[in-house]
């Protein structure tokens, strides 16, 4: 048996980044991933990374203004071959980055808990029992598969995973689910040429954002072309040796539908990979949703073990589980003062096109809240910026507490926005009301300065 003063299962983001931090302290780390795909963790071969070229890609494509299928067709098969470079070389950059440290082993195999000290790792035909005096989980989430007919050995079926090793652009593709990663998927394939059709099985359209902001959303996704149907319970998904047959039923009016397809993405959420773990034999409880269960300082119900990243369920974004190896590392090196409560001002963005970025309360949640509130929405036409990128569409709009002038949300749905909530963001963690953001001096022509008129409309 192999004894480490560290066993780290997963190669996510706070796992990788944890096993360099304690090599390099001299620290003997066993680093688990059961994928030879997945060194780096999700973020750089099947999440972020990827998909993000593929938007640009397909960005690029509508520059071009390709005048057929096969055209687009081209660029769209460009643009997998392109991607597949860049995931390959981060994927090896990763895995270098630790191999090459004398204090880090990495094994490539299936992990298990046998007791809170001891994992066994099966790697083919072989099988090792490790030895940790500390044990980090993180492991990931992958997507929920529905119980949906005629799923099982369907060749017209992919996840986010598969999709993106699709090399033959589909003319059509249905997305089952209207969720922020069924919509970047949904501009992505928009942009490459294909007629995409969203089914949603809910009433609201991005029923977590405010009316005013989804409408906008959804407006522009229809006027690039993609068709979203609400209400759309999908009954089935059907082959035959054209593509694939979706039977749905519409929730409201029971009428029974059905569309064909070369290609149908589930789109319908991830839940953290615990399978094959076993954390019941460390004595690892899980939550009813089947994450990991931990504490403020990401610790589970066995003293010796932590959980970081998706695997625990919340905000499953790259960057938390960076601020959970963060917190890890304050408890193991430093003050242990530091918590996930200390999170302050998290964005998310989504990358449709434009990109959707959002931080704080909505509209009607600040309402409810009691407090009284401004605020305020202006078009993103409305900047001069918009306009030298022939990227017009879209809505900003912020909510601010009127008695104390705190930021108490804001939405941008616009070019670049990706990049100037995080100006937002940086402002509210710093304390400062939002006469901030309205008087500071922005470059011209930016997006940055939006947010001069957007808090100058805040009354």
């Amino acid at each position: 048996m192999e004894k480490y003063d560290a066993i780290i299962i997963g190669f996510g983001k706070g796992g990788k980044t944890l096993a360099a931090e304690l090599g390099n302290r001299g620290w003997n780390v066993a680093v688990i991933e059961r994928s030879p795909e997945m060194y780096g963790g999700t973020c750089i071969n099947i999440g972020c990374i990827p998909t993000k070229k593929l938007v640009h890609n397909a960005e690029v494509t509508q520059y071009r203004k390709p005048s057929s299928f096969e055209q687009f067709a081209g660029e769209y098969r460009k643009a997998i071959e392109e991607k597949k470079a860049l995931t390959a070389l981060l994927r090896k950059k990763n895995f270098d980055n630790l191999d090459s440290k004398d204090t880090v082993t990495v094994y490539t195999g299936i992990a298990s808990f046998r007791s809170p000290h001891e994992v066994e790792v099966k790697m083919g035909d072989e099988t090792l029992l490790l030895e940790g005096k500390k044990i980090f989980i993180n492991t990931g989430a992958s997507t929920v598969i529905p119980p949906i007919k005629g799923l099982e050995g369907n060749p017209f079926v992919y996840t986010s995973t598969s999709i993106m090793e699709l090399e033959k652009l589909p003319r059509r593709l249905v997305i089952v689910g209207g969720g922020y990663i069924g919509l970047e998927f949904a501009s992505i394939f928009t942009g490459f040429g294909s007629e995409v059709i969203v089914l949603e099985g809910g009433d609201k359209f991005i029923a977590r954002e405010d009316r005013d902001i989804a409408e906008a959303v959804k407006g522009v996704l229809e006027k690039k072309g993609v068709t979203i149907h609400l209400n759309a319970l999908v009954q089935s998904i059907e082959h035959n040796d054209a593509g694939a047959v979706i039977t749905y039923k519409d929730s409201k009016s029971g009428e029974e539908m059905h569309l064909t397809a070369d290609a149908v993405l589930l789109a319908t959420g991830r839940r953290p990979n615990t399978q094959d773990l076993h954390p019941e034999a460390a004595g690892v409880e899980l939550t009813e949703r089947g994450a990991v269960m931990v504490d403020d300082h990401l610790h589970t119900t066995t003293p010796n073990i932590w959980a970081m990243g998706d695997v625990v369920g919340g905000l499953q974004f790259t960057y938390i589980s960076l601020d959970d190896y963060r917190i890890i590392k304050d408890e193991l090196f430093g003050s242990g003062q530091r918590t996930k409560d200390d999170r302050v001002a998290v964005a998310y963005s989504v990358f449709i096109d434009p990109p959707l970025s959002r931080l704080g309360m909505g509209e009607d949640e600040a309402r409810r809240s009691g407090r009284k509130i401004s605020v305020a929405s202006i078009p993103a036409a409305a900047f001069p910026r918009t306009r030298t990128f022939d990227q017009t569409d879209g809505l900003l709009k912020a909510i601010v507490d009127t008695e104390t002038g705190e930021i108490l949300g804001c939405t941008l749905f616009c070019t670049q926005s990706t990049e100037v909530i995080n100006t937002v963001a940086m402002a509210i963690r710093a304390g400062k009301d939002y006469t901030f953001l309205r008087d500071a001096i922005y470059t011209h022509p930016s997006m940055s300065e939006s947010l001069n008129d957007l808090f100058g409309l805040i009354k």
